[in-house]
């Protein structure tokens, strides 16, 4: 098996990995992701242990344990550009032996779950609600990339989404990524079943006019009244098209839920969203260590 050069593979003179600056022996086989590396803290304040702690630019990790189960929390930052770095060199972690360079033998299957905040676009979902993404839409075009995005992504839907929103030929070819169907067993009885878009940015990207005129005026309302055998788009994030996306190429389970602090629809929002968002950690850690 040919070696993986160190062009492509960047590992630090401690044997870390290049930007988290974590070593494999580090990583716990399952990971939850968020991008303020504040709340990496508000996470591992639940641990009853903690093995280590690092921080490196915006990736902060620490990994300890909750109820006996093993886990790294990690911080991403905001966009899929860094969801890029942080799936492949956590797969890296996983699966390449760094002595050798070289993939190992035997695959490990992380589980992988975002937390976030999101913005909801159907004006019947509620502030401080819990969406979990069982699709995201990648309007981001990262994962166009990547030889096999097709291999992901359910081709009809989105044909069928280009099609009701006339998507311009100069915006990056969106891509529809399913959540894994384990983590979605574990949150479904308390989430709200999400088609997510994942925007390239905050503002334009998310149809929020400041002083730039929008390429696409109408883009909310055609995201909000699209249909596809039911399935509706549901709110706005960041980054859960490139975790879905690139963990099901690589062989991993991962899903983003995010907690409600605004609906566009309703042109409302929720500042003090804080106590939501630990309700949510407190949920999530309870059903991953089972």
């Amino acid at each position: 098996m040919n070696q993986i050069p160190s062009s492509e593979l960047i590992i630090n003179s401690d044997g870390s990995v290049f930007h988290l600056h974590i070593r494999p022996e580090e990583l716990a086989d399952t990971v939850i992701l968020v991008g303020d590396p504040g709340r990496v803290e508000l996470v591992a304040s639940y641990f009853e242990s903690r093995e280590f702690s690092r921080a490196s630019r915006e990736f902060v990790t620490v990994t300890g344990r909750y109820n006996g189960k093993r886990i790294t929390v990690l911080s991403t930052g905001i966009g899929t550009d860094n969801i890029d770095i942080v799936v492949n060199e956590l797969d890296a972690l996983a699966n390449i032996d760094f002595e050798t360079r070289t993939p190992k033998k035997e695959h490990k299957r992380l589980r992988i779950l975002r937390i976030g905040t999101s913005g909801a676009i159907q004006p019947d979902i509620p502030l401080g609600s819990f969406v979990l993404s069982h699709i995201s839409v990648g309007c981001d075009g990262l994962l166009n990339w990547y030889q096999s995005r097709d291999s992901i992504s359910d081709l009809d839907m989105e044909r069928a989404f280009m099609e009701h929103t006339s998507w311009p030929d100069n915006l990056p070819h969106p891509y529809f990524a399913n959540a894994s169907d384990s983590i979605i067993s574990l949150l479904e009885d308390v989430t709200i079943k999400g088609v997510t878009i994942s925007a390239s940015g905050f503002y334009g990207p998310q149809g929020r006019v400041l002083r730039l005129p929008l390429a696409m005026p109408d883009m909310v309302h055609k995201f909000e009244t699209f249909n596809y055998k039911g399935n509706k788009i549901t709110n706005f994030e960041m980054e859960g098209s490139a975790i879905a996306g690139l963990s099901g190429l690589l062989g991993h389970d991962a899903a983003t839920v995010c907690c409600i602090i605004a609906n566009r629809h309703l042109h409302e929002s929720q500042p003090d969203y804080k106590p939501y968002v630990k309700r949510l950690i407190e949920t999530a850690l309870e059903r991953l260590a089972k």
